[in-house]
């Protein structure tokens, strides 16, 4: 085997300086200070074969490995990504599907306004917000804003924290439990109420059992008749807050206005997968009493007040479920205030016994 000798003393041998000048024009291996006159030899015969010269390998442009291919369209992606927010502040475009996403942030306080109109889309069994504001929602309890808790009447600042977690629980037992939605007894979130304050526990009694307009779970409950409704997916659009203040004898007073959207489809087979939203706002304000001046049971809250908007509710008749119109369910001539379900900058119009039936919404 030939050997060059270099100007440093090293060897080469005539193999090791054709691979080297085929990397070196390729941008792998560094070059030497000067080639020996082995190397010149070697540089020689590669000019005189067709297609291998060294001109020739400077002018060709060696194919990049397919494995590489997966790099590129990241980087195009990410690209993209960065050039999106840049052009459009604020603004998230989904690159797969086209579609904005621009999730609100979290509510604070009452907006000023009712959120923008959605292009007019139909809901799908696996889209069921779509084309409506409830798409960019926050799913179940992560929709509702739970403030910074401070010292409240005779609750310290953990006592307050502690009172707005289970006020929480309490909304997410009520309206959002999925065997309570399903139409069973919601006995977990009962178990927060106050057990001494009987007229709420006379309206409980009664309203299981013989449901009325006085005397109606869905005053504080959301529950669907599982023969007749199912729910679509197992996700509850929610949007809302707790605020608090200083109730009545010390208390800690806690107001929640939470509207919840729940897409659901008629129960059983051979149905034609019409969806329909029922939404539902609710007011609640729970008081968070003073053991020694009132009497109630600890981590358990006294019901100050309860009121609701509802619209794809059902009209007529409490049976002590909500019956979503499907079809020709649905009134040809409905009648009652008309609202947008999903404007939450106005206060909750419905009342306990306001004899309401229906809502119509402008858009659901």
């Amino acid at each position: 085997m030939g050997m060059g000798t270099e100007p440093d003393g090293s060897s080469r041998s005539d193999e090791e300086w054709e691979r080297f000048l085929r990397e070196s024009v390729a941008g792998v291996a560094d070059a030497p200070k000067e080639p020996s006159a082995r190397a010149r030899d070697v540089a020689k015969r590669l000019r005189a074969e067709p297609g291998l010269g060294v001109e020739g390998w400077r002018g060709h442009t060696p194919a990049r490995p397919k494995r590489r291919t997966g790099w590129y369209v990241v980087g195009l992606l990410a690209s993209l990504v960065l050039l999106v927010p840049a052009l459009a502040p604020g603004r998230t475009v989904d690159l797969f599907t086209g579609a904005d996403s621009p999730p609100p942030a979290a509510e604070t306080s009452r907006p000023t306004q009712a959120p923008p109109a959605e292009a007019a889309r139909r809901p799908t069994m696996d889209e069921p917000f779509r084309g409506s504001p409830a798409a960019s929602w926050a799913s179940g309890a992560a929709g509702i804003t739970v403030p910074k808790a401070t010292a409240v009447g005779w609750m310290s600042a953990a006592e307050v924290e502690l009172a707005l977690a289970r006020s929480r629980d309490f909304l997410v037992a009520s309206g959002l439990d999925r065997g309570v939605l399903r139409g069973e007894r919601p006995e977990k979130a009962i178990t927060l109420i106050n057990p001494h304050q009987k007229d709420v526990q006379d309206l409980l009694q009664a309203a299981f059992r013989t449901p009325s307009e006085k005397n109606d779970p869905l005053l504080l409950f959301s529950r669907f008749q599982p023969s007749r409704t199912r729910l679509v997916g197992d996700v509850v659009k929610t949007r809302g807050r707790l605020t608090y203040q200083e109730g009545k004898r010390g208390a800690l007073q806690v107001t929640a206005d939470v509207t919840f959207v729940y897409p659901v489809t008629r129960a059983g087979k051979g149905g034609d997968d019409e969806i329909v939203r029922t939404i539902v706002r609710r007011e609640l304000v729970l008081s968070w009493d003073d053991p020694d001046k009132v009497i109630t049971e600890p981590g358990t809250f006294s019901i100050v007040s309860y009121k609701y908007d509802v619209t794809n509710g059902g009209c007529g008749a409490r049976t002590g479920y909500f019956t979503p119109p499907f079809g020709t369910d649905r009134p040809a001539d409905e009648t009652g205030k008309e609202i947008d379900p999903y404007d939450r900058s106005t206060p909750v119009g419905r009342g306990e016994s306001s004899g309401e039936q229906c809502w119509r919404a402008t858009r659901s």
